[in-house]
């Protein structure tokens, strides 16, 4: 056993949640150990009790209880992350949207966690993030995350000041999101507003979100239809004007039109057969405005389509510039 440390967050950690910091600090030490030591108040965060979801700014200070032995870290801090792989490092630097001396913006592939999670290991976009330093000796940070089979905008801030700014925004109305899924059917209304709050389910249903009136979170998205094919398939937009675990794919499969490929909320209802049709999931980030951190004037960054939606619309029909401009189609509340 080792003895009790009380450690300061650094300024490369900014906005990670705590269990992200224990994860990449103490790799070894188990989500079980852990819950424990917060549910007897061992971690704490300046001096107060803590949860693992709480996000950590730089200049807290952490205590962590004495580790048992084969638990601890390695010694040398600069050896917990390995060496991004010069393939992934190619793949990120490729997803390059748009970079200036604060802001790096990607179009993240589907199918890439952005955090670590069950079965991601160190296989996710915060373990790789030392492959976008380019000219600077600090890594990005994450201000916002997008689920794994998303693709489109992903913003990261190149300072802590910067991360900080990217996201207080996007916790406010100041950052809007704009969506494009390819949905199985036609929604009823050609547009409108979806406004149904939304819990996680208990038990064994993992991360997944249900309606709950009752205990659940306000959940706000505003949609219309660009396109459809038939009654078939629908090209829709979308705006969340809340923030919550799952909201599109919840809130498309409440208006009973889940977004292709999704299984985990379309069940074999998210998916068309003898089409050809791919069965990933058919869910793009695809644009983010939001005021620049340093200048405070409006960025907006618009991400093309991964190849297997590209594909799919082109199967259905639809022509992208139909679309028009990202956020001209909702006025804001």
């Amino acid at each position: 056993m080792n003895s009790v440390q009380i450690l300061a967050v650094a300024e490369d950690d900014a906005d990670i949640r705590l269990d992200r910091w224990f994860k990449r600090h103490y790799p070894t030490v188990g989500h079980g150990l852990l819950e424990k030591w917060l549910r007897t108040g061992q971690v704490r965060v300046d001096g107060k009790r803590a949860k693992a979801n709480q996000r950590l700014s730089p200049g807290l200070h952490i205590r962590v209880p004495p580790v048992p032995e084969g638990e601890a870290p390695k010694a040398n801090p600069e050896n917990r992350r390995p060496a991004v792989d010069e393939k992934i490092a190619r793949m990120l630097r490729d997803a390059v949207l748009y970079m200036d001396d604060d802001v790096i913006a990607l179009n993240k592939p589907a199918g890439i966690a952005v955090q670590g999670g069950t079965g991601t290991g160190d296989k996710h976009i915060d373990a790789w993030l030392d492959a976008l330093m380019f000219d600077r000796d600090d890594r990005p940070r994450l201000v916002h995350r997008l689920d794994k089979d998303t693709s489109g905008v992903l913003l990261l801030g190149r300072s802590a000041n910067a991360a900080a700014k990217l996201a207080a925004a996007f916790k406010s109305r100041a950052a809007r999101k704009c969506y494009w899924a390819l949905v199985v059917g036609v929604p009823k209304l050609r547009q409108g507003r979806i406004d149904a709050a939304l819990a996680k389910l208990p038990g064994r249903a993992g991360e997944k979100m249900a309606v709950d009136e009752d205990e659940g979170k306000r959940a706000v998205t505003w949609y219309r239809v660009v396109d459809n094919a038939l009654r078939k398939a629908a090209w829709l937009e979308m705006e969340p004007r809340t923030g919550r675990t799952h909201q599109l794919r919840a809130h498309t499969a409440l208006m009973g039109t889940p977004i292709m490929g999704d299984g985990k909320y379309g069940g074999t209802e998210a998916f068309i057969s003898g089409t050809g049709v791919s069965r990933k999931m058919h869910l793009h980030a695809r644009a983010v405005r939001i005021p620049h951190p340093r200048t405070g004037k409006e960025l907006v960054v618009v991400a093309p389509l991964p190849e297997h939606m590209e594909k799919s619309f082109e199967f259905f029909g639809f022509d992208l510039s139909s679309a028009g401009k990202p956020f001209d189609a909702f006025e804001q509340d």
